[in-house]
């Protein structure tokens, strides 16, 4: 299944709305290795290192990550089925 795909069922969100326009990304933080947008795109390629980030695993950017999509895309709620998915390929 994609990560697109998996996302969708998880949270109802459909990452395909991004247009890569960059608003999302905030501040960068010691923790980030890519910027929020970098992530999205991750996603829409399928590349697994979007399970593997760091920035996927910082709690001050799982935060920030509220409301930084101004179409409406909940990168919250991306980024924790995100989580899930790497904890479960990490278990199997």
């Amino acid at each position: 299944m994609s990560l697109r795909s998996v996302i969708r069922k998880s949270t109802g969100q459909d990452v395909y709305v991004c247009h890569a326009c960059n608003d999302c990304d905030i501040p960068p933080r010691d923790e980030m290795d890519i910027p929020l947008s970098s992530l999205v795109q991750l996603i829409l390629l399928n590349d697994e290192e979007a399970l593997q980030c760091r920035t996927l695993w910082s709690d001050s950017v799982l935060e920030a990550a509220r409301g930084a999509c101004k179409r409406g895309l909940d990168l919250h709620a991306v980024m924790l089925a995100l989580r899930d998915e790497s904890l479960r390929k990490a278990g199997s």
